[in-house]
């Protein structure tokens, strides 16, 4: 049996943190899928083809590391590609909270699918999609929070 785990988000853009959490979830599991959510209820900066190409780009030479994209439950999606595993990521204490709320809420609706959370490396703990927005919107330098490529697509995006 594989071990497949599921990294869902709305990667609007994807940095550091996310590519960190990712990356030593590639260790533990036979295959990681990161599952570009398409519609989020929040303001979002980037398309949804355009957070899903970023993040294709990030993850292509990563052998056990798939990309798509999804709608819906992230439970029905795992549940779709036979994942067991959802990955989560946790920044700081209170991401806690909201975590443990939606893995509970997860393990009710399919007890087959388990919620991993991994503790992110120190050096991310700040990170978040929205920290990174703010700062490049206002012209700050984001080079050592994303990747090239996302850097360029960000500054494209406020100078157009």
């Amino acid at each position: 049996m594989s071990l497949i785990a599921v990294f869902p988000g709305t990667f609007d853009p994807i940095h550091y943190g996310h590519i960190d959490i990712v990356r030593r979830g590639s260790i533990l599991f036979d295959q990681v899928i990161v599952a570009v959510y398409d519609r989020p209820q929040k303001n979002i900066l980037f398309s949804e083809e355009e957070r899903l190409q970023m993040v294709q780009k990030t993850f292509e030479k990563d052998e056990n590391v798939t990309v798509t994209k999804y709608q819906g439950l992230t439970i029905d999606f795992c549940k779709s590609v036979d994942a067991n595993f959802i990955i989560r990521g946790l920044r700081v204490f209170s991401d806690f909270e909201h975590e443990f709320r939606m893995a509970l809420a997860n393990r009710r609706m399919n007890p087959n699918i388990d919620t991993v959370s991994l503790i992110t490396s120190e050096k991310h703990t700040f990170l978040s999609s929205t920290t990174v927005r703010e700062i490049a919107m206002l012209g700050g330098d984001v080079s050592s929070m994303v990747p090239n490529f996302v850097q360029d697509a960000l500054k494209k995006q406020f100078t157009d």
